[in-house]
Formats: structure tokens, C-alpha cells, sequence
């Protein structure tokens, strides 16, 4: 037996108890048990047949569910404010999950410029082989009246932007997808869903590479989509087909770590808008992308859209790339590595890593300088964080 909660109690509370079973009595478990198998029983040939006929709910192998995945997958519900969700072994398996389970051959879709390289280049180079055609438009949206057609299909968009943290309007979005009758997909990685919940608006799924804020410690690949029962039950059935599914050792370390979101996510956003300002007023810095600072293009709506402004955030060294690659080699309390929304805080060159193998068109359309540096902000004391970026940066 699951805990039924309600959409109205509050992020925290909906992250810790959503999903888990009856946790009152003799012996009942505090934690959420593993259920460690690949496959699972039947009593009988008639149960079985119920079963292969879609009129049981019954556990029949991990690739197509298991219990530890679905407490998973009704907490990331509870806190999107969605009907359902689907866990997967890993974002990009959301991603593509979604988009394959939405767009076939001779379908077009429109995507804002600015996405996490690995959704970018999935629509540059797999996409047109599969005779979907992809066109993009900048985080403004400007002229994107002029790409829909008959054909079209999908908008996806993502907002924050990897990595420069640029924001896309999620109503005006959406008002236009409604408009053209598209199916609405977003990336909500960057936010997480304590810091905004686009189902709420009337986006048709959300999907997360949940290996970041939702899991939080840096030790599980994962990912996740969410919306209305119809949509989940054909991205479970692409997770089933394409063999995406998550691992029940991944699900409980993500249910381990959806535990804390919000908290993480309070003292992250505490610490980025301290780093930031700090940031700001260095002179080696040519510009910082947070959109929490008054000087980010879409600092007022992230104000209007947004819960708070989040951990992630860019900034541009003036010496270029060489001066980036020396920064990066001299921080001490920051780590170099890829990933982001972990316990700890990270740099990286965003040309080395999410977006690798993009020419310098590309980079400069995504907005990402040569000295681009992203920085993923962790929970240390700000007081640290700012003290080895003063040392790195001398």
C-alpha cells in the first residue's frame, strides 16, 4: 500500500513521503527497501494470462517495472504536480524516450537554440536519419510563428539553458505550442521542480536528467519523465522497447536523494547568488550568467517564472580560452568534472564537455564564449567557495 498524498503539501514534505509504502506499525521499514530482481513470480498460468492481456498490474521483470523504480516515479509525480512519471537509466534516455515517443518519420519539431549538448547533437545527427527535421529558434522565440507548419509536430524547449543559464518565457512557450496544436516537451533539469513546475501551465511532459538536482550526490546515472497518464503510458512502452530502464540500486539512490531536494536546492541557490556577486565585481571576469543578478537579460522573468534562481550558473574570463584552461587547472575546493546540481561544487569548460564536437557557430549560438566556464554550485560554506575562486583567479 502507497502513501496517497495531496499536490498541496508542500515540496519538501510531498519529496520525503510521496510513494513510499505504510510506514506505521511493528516493523515497518523507515527507509525504501531495494526489491533486488530481475524478474518476478506468478502464482498461477491464469494470472500470468491476465497479465500478457493488460488486466493486471501485477510485476513481471524490472525492464518493464519494479517497485523500488515506482516509488521513484511517484515522487518525481507528487513534486511535478503531474498524474505520472516514468524513471529511466539516464537523461538522455528521457529525452529521447519522450521526443521518439512523440515525432516519427516525416514529422518536424522546433527546439530553442540553447539546449544540454547531448539533446542537441541527438537532434543534429541521429534525428535526420530518422527523417525528422529539426528547426530552432533563439530563447526569445523570435519568429517562431514562421516554423510551424503541418508537418510540425513537437516544441521542446529548455529553460535555464545549459550552460548560460538564459531563460525562455514559459507561458508565451506553451500559448504556442496550444496554438498549433503541438506536443510540449521541457527540459526542467536546471530547476528542478521546486523551483518551477511547468505541467502546472500546461506543458504536456517534463523530463529531467535526474542524475543531477533530483538525486544530488553525484553517484547515479538516471533520469526521469512526467505529465498526464496517457503520455506516460506510451513513454513507459518506448523505455520498454528501446531498453532505457533504470536499475532498482539506481532508483533508491535517487529516492535517497529526492529526499533533500529542497533544502539542497534553498542553500544551493543561497550559495550561487553569493558566488555570483562575487563573481560580478571581479576584474579578470568579462560577464557572469546568473540569472539571479540584475545584469542577466532575463533576470526579470526569471523573478515572474521562477521559485528562486537556482545553482547553475557561467561566466566568461576575459583572457579567453587559455585563461579558462588556467583557472580550471588552479581551483582546489571546486572540482573539474562534468555533471552538475551534486553536494559539491564543480567547474568545467562547457567546449570540452556538454558541448564538445560543436563548431564555433554553433558554440557562439549556444552562448558559449571561448572563456566560458560553467560552475555548478554545491552546498559548502559560501565563505570557501568564494576564497578558492579568489586564489584561482589570482
Amino acid at each position: 500500500m502507497k502513501n496517497k498524498l495531496s499536490h498541496k503539501l508542500g515540496a519538501q514534505t510531498r519529496a520525503i513521503h510521496a510513494g513510499e509504502g505504510v510506514r506505521h506499525g511493528v516493523g515497518a521499514p523507515v527507509g525504501t527497501p531495494i526489491c533486488r530482481t530481475s524478474t518476478f513470480t506468478f502464482s498461477s498460468t491464469a494470472e500470468m494470462k491476465l497479465w500478457a492481456e493488460g488486466k493486471s498490474k501485477a510485476y513481471i521483470y524490472t525492464r518493464y517495472g519494479n517497485p523500488t523504480l515506482a516509488v521513484a516515479e511517484e515522487k518525481i509525480a507528487a513534486l511535478e504536480g503531474a498524474e505520472a512519471a516514468v524513471c529511466t537509466a539516464s537523461g538522455m534516455a528521457a529525452i529521447s524516450c519522450a521526443l521518439l515517443g512523440a515525432l516519427k518519420c516525416g514529422d518536424e519539431m522546433i527546439t530553442t537554440g540553447q539546449v544540454y549538448g547531448g539533446s542537441y547533437r541527438l537532434m543534429r545527427d541521429v534525428f535526420p536519419d530518422m527523417g525528422i527535421k529539426v528547426h530552432q529558434v533563439g530563447t526569445d522565440l523570435a519568429g517562431i510563428e514562421k516554423l510551424a507548419n503541418s508537418r510540425t509536430k513537437v516544441l521542446y524547449v529548455e529553460t535555464p539553458t545549459n550552460p548560460t543559464v538564459r531563460l525562455v518565457d514559459l507561458r508565451k512557450a506553451v500559448d504556442f505550442a496550444k496554438k498549433h496544436k503541438l506536443i510540449s516537451i521541457i527540459d526542467n533539469t536546471f530547476a528542478t521542480p521546486v523551483l518551477q513546475q511547468p505541467l502546472a501551465l500546461g506543458y504536456d511532459m517534463v523530463v529531467h536528467s535526474a542524475t543531477k538536482g533530483l538525486a544530488g550526490h553525484s553517484d547515479v546515472i538516471a533520469g526521469a519523465v512526467a505529465g498526464n497518464k496517457r503520455w506516460m503510458e506510451r513513454i513507459q512502452h518506448m523505455v520498454i522497447y528501446l531498453g532505457g530502464s533504470m536499475d532498482p540500486e539506481a532508483a533508491f539512490l535517487l529516492n535517497r536523494g529526492i529526499k533533500t531536494l529542497a533544502l539542497r536546492v534553498k542553500r544551493q541557490g543561497e550559495n550561487a547568488l553569493a558566488v555570483a556577486k562575487f563573481l560580478e565585481k571581479h576584474p579578470k571576469v568579462a560577464r557572469v550568467h546568473y540569472p539571479g543578478l540584475a545584469s542577466h537579460p532575463d533576470h526579470q522573468l526569471a523573478k515572474r517564472q521562477m521559485r528562486g534562481f537556482g545553482s547553475m550558473m557561467a561566466f566568461d574570463l576575459k583572457g579567453g580560452l587559455p585563461a579558462a584552461r588556467r583557472f580550471c587547472d588552479r581551483v582546489r575546493l571546486f572540482l573539474l568534472a562534468a555533471s552538475l546540481g551534486g553536494v559539491e561544487s564543480l567547474v568545467v569548460l562547457p567546449a570540452y564537455t556538454s558541448h564538445y564536437n560543436m563548431s564555433a557557430q554553433e558554440l557562439a549560438q549556444a552562448g558559449v564564449a571561448p572563456g566560458c566556464v560553467r560552475v555548478s554550485i554545491g552546498i559548502e560554506d559560501s565563505e570557501d567557495l568564494m576564497a578558492d575562486l579568489r586564489q584561482a583567479l589570482a
